[in-house]
């Protein structure tokens, strides 16, 4: 008996003639007696497709051993009404009015006994389908009623008894996890399949002759659609929807029920029977109706009787599914359904519906309380400056192999034009690992950005929306700061870890954690300030095992998570510092991002903010214009630490009588806000909290515990200042510092205050030339230039305002040690990195003396290729351009430059040349021309350059083709600008593009040849091959009229062949009074191209050197290109040796013609 398609077929019905809400109904219900998994249930809640939705209900009913639809019976009677509200014309379909009863004695053993027992199931139960027989098309069920069966009540307490069976609920735990455990490795699909199809034993062959009337496929179309029909709990009219469309026949045999589409049937008709179905014979066929005359093929075919399991492939267990194993599983918060009408909702989708995705019920008492607790710990939204930050942009970024000769990969510096924002927001980022791992593997999302750049911020924001409801597709969201788990030798549970939240911890008991570990693709895990634990930099190295509950180190514990062996299947997003210790566990990240920083506009939206959170939105003009009067301390706005920084000073300034004015320098800014509450401290505070910024930083720490503090005065007057406050997730006894360039600056003032600092060691803090011994890591990275600042500037409006008059003596000291370091530096031997770090220290000075040392150091080329530029830096880089009197080359390629960046660089006079991205010169071309700076324009156009340029890429191939495109594009347009420089003065071109992308690339790149009138070096050679073979060797033969320039072809490693080497000494004449070298090194040349070369040398009146090494041709070969060689006295080398010509033979001819070369 097919058991399946008996259950199928009651469903069907049920889910037809039913509302929405009523079909929600009974998913919670199903729910409610742990026949679904709160995962299955939310999939099924969203199930668009009534077909399937009703094929996974059958499904979990099978499963569950109930054939006959009793339980569903029994589930479905609490959404009826009464039986003696019916009305009384009401007629059971099996002809009988009463539904009969058997009295049952009690049960002996358990539920589970009764299942495994060789009872008939038909003998206990039986389910009356009841509705209405009215209107014009009536179904027909034709059965014989059972005299046995069991009513709702009796079929309740039977249910019951199983609940209170200890046992038995732990057989069926275990059963659901072995289920679990066998089928979520993919990789033994095929054998679970057939061991579990082997033991449930439900593979059968049916076959049952029918015959189709005429009339099945006029009456089939006429059923109305779910909408049309008036729905009533008494009165209920089977009305199927037009995906499953059925229509019954009374036929002599018994009734037929017919189904027009199944779309998850192949095509054809199959006969299905089946005893206790009230259907004596269903034919299901897929596609149009058959005409009548068409009969069903009498053969008997196997129908598989169990389908696959409508979320894991070849299985056929509904229980427990993974929520990123659901091929239908919505995530609401990632997909928007605003657009979509009624119609193309879910059939099963009803407000109610809405409520009930957000909030799934039956959960274990003390896991709602722990999830409710958690919630309302996010949902706490920070007052004041705290919670007025703009929303922040992520980039994409890729790591790339190191410039050194290390095999460590780190992060790419993209160009301007190819960064790729994250315009989806959190959706996009938290999808973003899914094509990288499979459905239950740990997806790694890192977010990388520098400190203060609010990736903190960022991350208690994604907490903070998990609460308010906006990631339903996560149970629970754990937002850990990595500061509160840096206790070397501590022993940690999970718990542990999950547990630590805060100054109240939440406790994770038993149960709760049991949950959790039961359904970690329903977690997410946010480590924030991921830098933190660098003591722990060996976490991927370690050995971290699968257990949740055994006590490990913390390392073990962080290597078990990076591992992907503990939490299995959760999503684990990092913050962290793109440098440091712990770079290399970001090759394990499936996705990374960066927070790009303010821009401009954002920066102005965040002081507006600030002064309306404070109440003083009276300023917010005036605070605007004093930053813009300041374009250093505007460009550094980028970092919400210094915008927020230089909102504090601003409103302090505007709060006091007279003029006020921003400093122009970052140690004048903290300065400012430091210096009015040094005055008024407690003797030795301030040396005392310098001190502790100093050693914490070289820990690689931010949190400090109150012990650690000079007095308890010192503490507290720390913390009303605002410089200390408590740690986010922390004890309430420890602190740490508002902001990482205040632990910086402090930590500068204790090496300007401090005497235990020798002399001799105060020039490794600047970090400005590496030591092999010992080096400096620089992890407090604003050091260098706040302690420059504070050395050099004014003693009254900077260092003594700190520490009064007593400060000057150790500080003239110390300036003259700094004066004769920097001094002897050489700016045009530093790398790019330091040499922006030297003239952002001389910035801080304020000092002209040490000013133009550096500027008279800069050389005439500058490059800063593969050295990220922020807005700090071109700024300050202009300033020094423009001051040193000079003309500059400049090469910006690889910098991250930001378009304003780059044309207020390129825009000076004393740029004369400059190298850029092709895509980001465009993007800033267009830009002058949409706001009509013709003259700055064309300036631009002429200090562009792309000499020489080498081609990697299939992105720097297109570069070039639309460059050539905007000249082509001006020269046929009657304002035509001429050429553009960059075009016509290229002399050199190289091809690097590897044997897979060279053959696909170099057409497009020999279309653009000819614009490069210029061009004398087309270097197609490439370590790796580009192997452009015959055919791009004769497409570039085409070019030679046009390349009356060309001195030197390197056509070596290309695979060609004799007929490539034929086409090429076709066209060569073309180049006859231009080219000096051609070079055909270790091609497959044998001696019918080396005989079409050695014709054409007496033509190549300006060729100098041959190059024909490793080639194919024989003795013959040879000989033909000696005889060619005696015409041209004008060639100086020709290099032939190749191992297929008789060593013998080689010597012979040098000593013919010295000219020729074998090694």
């Amino acid at each position: 008996m097919n058991h399946f398609q008996t259950i199928l077929t009651q469903v069907r019905m049920l889910l037809s003639s039913h509302r929405p809400s009523q079909v929600q109904a009974l998913l919670d219900n199903l729910l409610a007696e742990e026949l679904l998994s709160r995962e299955y249930h939310y999939a099924l809640l969203h199930e668009s497709d009534g077909e399937a939705l009703a094929r996974k209900i059958s499904l979990t009913l099978l499963e569950k051993g109930d054939p006959d639809l009793a339980l569903l019976g029994w589930i479905w009677s609490g959404l009826q009404a009464p039986t003696a509200e019916r009305d009384p014309s009401y007629k059971d379909p099996g002809g009988s009015e009463q539904c009969p009863t058997m009295e049952l004695g009690p049960l002996e053993g358990s539920y589970l006994e009764l299942l495994n027992s060789s009872a008939d199931p038909l003998q206990l139960y039986h389910l009356y389908d009841r509705m209405d027989l009215t209107g014009e098309e009536e179904i027909e069920l034709c059965s014989e009623p059972d005299t046995d069966t069991i009513n709702c009540e009796q079929f309740s307490r039977l249910l019951c008894d199983m609940e209170g069976d200890e046992e038995t609920r732990e057989a069926y735990a275990n059963i659901a996890e072995l289920d679990q455990y066998v089928f979520q490795d993919t990789q033994l699909e095929g054998l679970s399949k057939d061991i579990f199809i082997e033991h449930i034993g439900l593979e059968e062959m049916i076959s049952e002759s029918v015959e189709v009337l005429e009339e099945a496929g006029q009456k089939s179309q006429k059923r109305p659609f779910p909408e049309e029909v008036p729905v009533d709990l008494k009165h209920r009219k089977l009305a199927p929807p037009s995906s499953s469309l059925l229509s019954c026949l009374s036929l002599p045999a018994g009734s037929i029920q017919i189904i027009p589409t199944l779309p998850t049937l192949p095509q054809g008709l199959w006969p299905i029977s089946g005893t206790g179905t009230g259907v004596s014979s269903i034919l299901i066929y897929q596609g149009e109706m058959p005409p009548a005359s068409q009969t069903p093929p009498s053969s008997d075919p196997a129908v598989q009787s169990l389908p696959k399991s409508p979320d894991r492939p070849g299985s056929a267990s509904p229980f427990a599914p993974s929520a990123a194993d659901l091929p239908s599983m919505p995530e609401p918060a990632l997909t928007s359904r605003a657009n979509l009408t009624e119609d193309e909702m879910s059939p099963t989708k009803c407000p109610a519906a809405d409520r009930a995705s957000s909030k799934l019920p039956k959960w274990p008492e003390s896991v709602e309380q722990f999830y409710q607790s958690l919630r309302d710990k996010y949902q706490a939204q920070p007052a004041g400056p705290e919670g007025t930050l703009v929303e922040m942009e992520l980039v994409r970024v890729r790591l790339e192999k190191s410039s050194g000769k290390s095999q460590e990969r780190e992060l790419a510096t993209l160009d301007w034009a190819e960064r790729q924002p994250a315009q989806g927001g959190l959706a996009e980022v938290l999808l973003a690992a899914r094509d990288r791992r499979q459905p239950r593997e740990t997806r790694v999302i890192a977010v990388l950005g520098k400190a203060g750049h609010g990736k903190s911020h960022w991350a208690r924001a994604v907490s903070r929306a998990w609460a308010c409801g906006q990631l339903p597709q996560y149970d629970f969201v754990f937002c850990i700061p990595c500061h509160c788990l840096d206790r070397p030798g501590t022993s940690y549970r999970l718990q542990d870890l999950l547990s630590s939240l805060g100054p109240q911890p939440l406790p994770v008991d038993d149960e709760v954690l049991s949950y959790i570990v039961r359904r970690p693709n329903r977690v997410l895990l946010i480590l924030d300030a991921f830098e933190e634990l660098e003591a722990h930099d060996g976490s991927l190295h370690s050995a971290g095992g699968p257990g949740s509950a055994e006590p490990r180190s913390l390392r073990g514990l962080l290597a078990g998570l990076l591992q992907r062996k503990l939490l299995r299947g959760c999503t684990l997003l990092l913050t962290a510092r793109p440098r440091g210790r712990l770079a290399q566990s970001l090759s394990k990240a499936d996705a990374l991002f960066e927070v790009a920083g303010f821009s401009a506009q954002q920066a102005e939206t965040y002081v507006r903010h600030y002064f309306e959170s404070e109440g003083t939105a009276e300023h917010q003009e005036r605070a605007l214009a004093l930053l813009r009067a300041q374009p250093f301390l505007l460009s550094h706005s980028h970092s919400p630490t210094v915008c927020r920084a230089v909102c504090q000073l601003a409103e302090a300034l505007l709060q006091r009588s007279g003029e006020a004015q921003l400093p122009s320098t970052l140690t004048g800014l903290y300065v400012g806000l430091l210096g009015p509450a040094a005055r008024d401290s407690p003797r030795g505070a301030l040396a005392g909290l310098a001190r502790l910024a100093w050693e914490l930083g070289r820990a690689h720490q931010s949190g400090l515990k109150e012990d650690r503090f000079p007095s308890a005065e010192a503490r507290a007057w720390a913390v009303a200042q605002g410089w200390l406050r408590p740690t986010p997730g922390a004890p309430e006894t420890e602190l740490a510092f508002s902001s990482f360039l205040l632990q910086c600056f402090l930590g500068a003032v204790w090496l300007a205050l401090s005497g235990e600092i020798k002399d001799k060691e105060l020039p490794q803090y600047l970090a400005l030339t590496p030591r092999k011994k010992r080096p400096y890591d620089n992890w407090l990275e604003g050091v260098p230039r706040f302690l420059v600042g504070l050395v050099f500037q004014p003693r009254a409006g900077c260092l003594g305002a700190l520490a009064g008059p007593a400060a000057s003596a150790l500080a003239d000291r110390k300036q003259k040690v700094l004066t004769r370091y920097l001094k002897r530096l050489q700016p045009g031997t530093l790398q790019a990195g330091r040499l922006l770090e030297l003239l952002h220290c001389a910035h801080e000075a304020l000092d002209p003396g040490l000013w133009q040392h550096v500027l008279q150091g800069l050389p005439a080329r500058l490059s800063f290729l593969g050295t990220r530029l922020t807005p700090p830096d071109t700024h300050v880089l202009g300033r020094a351009l423009e001051a040193a009197g000079r003309d500059f080359s400049l090469d910006l390629r690889s910098t991250g430059v930001d378009p304003s960046g780059l044309g207020s660089l390129v825009g000076l006079r004393c740029v004369a040349r400059f190298r850029a991205a092709l895509s980001d010169t465009v993007e800033l071309w267009e830009s002058l021309q949409e706001r009509g700076e013709a003259k700055l324009l064309r300036a631009v156009e002429e200090k562009f350059t792309i000499e020489p340029f080498k081609a990697k890429s299939m992105k720097d191939v297109e570069d070039l083709g639309n460059l050539v495109q905007i000249q082509r594009t001006r020269s046929s347009s009657e304002e035509a600008a001429g050429e553009l420089p960059a075009v016509r003065d290229l002399k050199k071109l190289e091809f690097a593009l590897g044997p897979v992308l060279g053959p696909q690339v170099f057409p497009k790149l020999v279309k653009i040849l000819e614009a490069f009138t210029s061009l004398q070096h087309l270097d197609l050679d490439s370590l790796s091959e580009n192997k452009i073979g015959d055919e791009g060797v004769a497409q570039l033969a085409t070019t030679f009229p046009q390349l009356k320039a060309l001195e030197t072809l390197n056509l070596s490693q290309n695979n060609i062949t004799d007929v490539g080497a034929c086409k090429l000494a076709e066209a060569l004449p073309a180049l006859a009074a231009s080219l000096l070298r051609l070079s055909l090194y270790n091609n497959c040349i044998c001696d019918a191209g080396a005989e079409s070369l050695a014709h054409v040398l007496p033509d190549m009146v300006s060729l100098r050197v041959l190059d024909v090494q490793y080639n194919k041709f024989t003795a013959a070969g040879a000989q033909q290109l000696a005889a060619g060689l005696r015409k041209c006295p004008q060639v100086k080398t020709l290099a032939m040796w190749t191992p297929t010509i008789p060593f013998g033979v080689q010597e012979h001819l040098q000593q013919l013609d010295p000219r020729i070369i074998l090694r």
